[in-house]
């Protein structure tokens, strides 16, 4: 609405002031949510960069385990195991709310198994196996974690960018625009009142000199 199009008149002017209070407590409280936003960030991207190195770490092990491995029980033994033991696995996803914001989150199965749990070929068996399958079990379950973290990073970081939008908006655009209006109103509310006290003015003289006239004649 653009300020010719406002209505100089007393009930305009509350419903403008009142407008400019509601946005200004929209703003404060958007303020809020992003600040509060931004420490959840700052708080999640600590965790992602933590579950980072460990990531890093039970790749490097899992990935000694299977030199080891393959230097001693031989590539043809591994792979066979590998191909053996492939399985599809299933990742529920649900979702929460931090903040106010909707997260989802992977809930995988528990990935690493004992010995006992994990089928294999007894021919073919050694401890060396085992602990090349446990390495990347705990990889695998390191991993998911860091894409849960990263998937909640991202929904935070979106959230404080809208956020931030919509505090701009209220800044900027909105508020600017209704004290523009409020300012017209009041200018035009002011301006019609000078009117009218000059017309009184006016009225009151006029009806002076009758009196005045009418008080001569009756002399």
């Amino acid at each position: 609405m653009s300020d010719e199009q406002v209505t100089p008149t007393r009930s305009e002017l509350h419903q403008k002031r009142a407008q400019i209070q509601l946005a200004l407590r929209g703003t404060e409280l958007l303020r809020q949510k992003q600040q509060a936003l931004l420490q959840e960030l700052l708080s999640s991207a600590g965790a992602v960069l933590a579950e980072a190195e460990a990531l890093e770490g039970a790749a490097a092990a899992a990935r000694r385990s299977l030199a080891l491995a393959t230097a001693l029980d031989g590539p043809e033994v591994v792979a066979s195991l590998g191909l053996a033991h492939q399985q599809q696995l299933d990742v529920p996803v649900s979702s929460t709310r931090v903040m106010g914001v909707t997260v989802l989150r992977m809930r995988p199965p528990a990935l690493m198994r004992a010995p006992n749990d994990r089928p294999h070929w007894p021919v073919h068996s050694s401890p060396r196996l085992d602990n090349v399958a446990l390495a990347f079990e705990a990889e695998l379950e390191t991993l998911l974690e860091v894409a849960n973290r990263e998937l909640r990073l991202r929904r935070l970081a979106e959230a404080i960018r809208q956020t931030t939008r919509r505090v701009n908006a209220l800044d900027h655009i909105l508020i600017p625009r209704l004290r523009s209006q409020l300012r017209t109103i009041e200018l035009s509310l002011a301006e019609r009142e000078r009117e009218d006290v000059y017309r009184l003015k006016r009225v009151k003289a006029h009806h002076q000199r009758h009196s005045e006239l009418a008080a001569h004649k009756d002399s």
